[in-house]
């Protein structure tokens, strides 16, 4: 899983460099359309590998299913933009409701279709799953299954506050970050190349650690390494909150303070993510791995559509798209990444206390 989460974020380096400068030199339409070259190369080394993947990822058998799939996902292509319109007709309906400081049922209720579709699903999945394990499993599988279940939840707080990098933070680098580095002034979405870079330096480090301490049998448990990554990634906005205190006298702080929040962040993502990934395979009943690891990528989508209420809340006035009060920026982007900050804190200590209650429940999965 190590070496799949390092080849995935060499893919980002590349693309956090480069679209982000193509959006710069020509427009928006330069940057989205390399990552689309991107991705049609990456299809066309799978498709022409010289058979260099055969008998890797095949159906269980041959057989006339995937022609359907690829009918199921051209049908499904009018629904998701069906889904997306409506989200970006109702999001000032729900921004809104945020504000003005309405229930959780009540923001539920004046969310778009696809808000609802995420929430009703999550909701299914982490209650209906449980159930379903003790009926069909036994005891100690129906445990591991609750483990699983547990820790997915809490992933979804981790991941609604790490993936503020492609909104809140990027929008912080951009009104409040000085980005000029040695006469080269950073386009404020190539920030983002941080957490790639120190992924693909740290994870070998994190890997051998594991290893190492595992030998010793003093490798953290899976709920612990889960809360070590809540608590990197509260520590990290609360370093930027830190270094709010020496903005300059245009409202912007230094560089290396949105560095170090990237650092802070990678090391969470690397004791969460690729521990998640493995932990989905481990916990799960067998018969249900790819339908629990499919509630994993759920809970992800689940926190990037919270993230984007958060994110909301972060937001500032503008006119053209320039902020015209840098200072009330600094100050709403302060108190935002201060509640998240201390909130991501305290769900890290509450999981390390029940860590102590979920680690027998695991029967032996380390």
């Amino acid at each position: 899983f190590t070496i799949f989460y390092m080849g995935i974020n060499l893919g980002s380096l590349i693309s956090q460099f480069l679209c982000p400068l193509f959006a710069v030199w020509f427009g928006w339409w330069a940057g989205f359309l390399l990552a689309a070259i991107g991705m049609v190369l990456a299809w066309v080394l799978f498709q022409f590998d010289g058979n260099r993947l055969a008998g890797y990822g095949e159906p269980p058998t041959k057989n006339s299913s995937a022609g359907l799939i690829y009918l199921g996902g051209l049908l499904a292509i009018p629904l998701m933009w069906f889904l997306m319109f409506n989200t970006m007709q109702n999001a000032e309906v729900a921004a809104a409701a945020v504000k003005a400081g309405q229930s959780v049922w009540e923001y539920i209720g004046s969310l778009p279709i696809l808000g609802k579709v995420l929430f009703t699903m999550f909701f299914v999945a982490i209650i209906g799953i449980p159930i379903w394990a003790f009926s069909a499993g036994t005891a100690q599988e129906a445990q591991k299954m609750v483990v699983a279940v547990i820790l997915v939840v809490f992933s979804v707080v981790f991941w609604t506050l790490f993936e503020q990098a492609g909104s809140s933070l990027t929008l912080f680098a951009e009104r409040n970050t000085e980005r000029n580095i040695m006469g080269y002034e950073m386009p404020a979405g190539q920030v983002q190349i941080f957490n790639p870079l120190f992924i693909v330096f740290l994870a070998p480090v994190f890997s051998f650690m594991w290893l190492w301490l595992g030998k010793r049998n003093l490798e953290p448990n899976i709920p612990v390494k889960f809360s070590i990554g809540l608590v990197m990634v509260g520590l990290g906005f609360l370093v930027l909150v830190y270094g709010s205190d020496f903005a300059d006298n245009t409202a912007k702080v230094g560089l290396i303070w949105l560095v170090l929040a990237y650092l802070l962040h990678s090391i969470g993502e690397l004791c969460l993510s690729p521990v998640g990934l493995s932990m989905i395979t481990k916990l799960s009943m067998a018969k249900v791995v790819g339908l629990m690891m499919g509630v994993w990528f759920l809970s992800s989508s689940m926190a990037q559509y919270v993230g984007g209420m958060i994110a909301q809340l972060a937001s500032v006035d503008t006119v053209g798209g320039e902020v015209t009060n840098p200072e009330l920026a600094l100050a709403t982007y302060v108190a935002v990444f201060t509640w998240i900050g201390i909130a991501s804190l305290a769900a890290g200590a509450l999981l390390f206390v029940l860590s102590f209650i979920l680690k027998p429940m695991m029967h032996g999965v380390r």
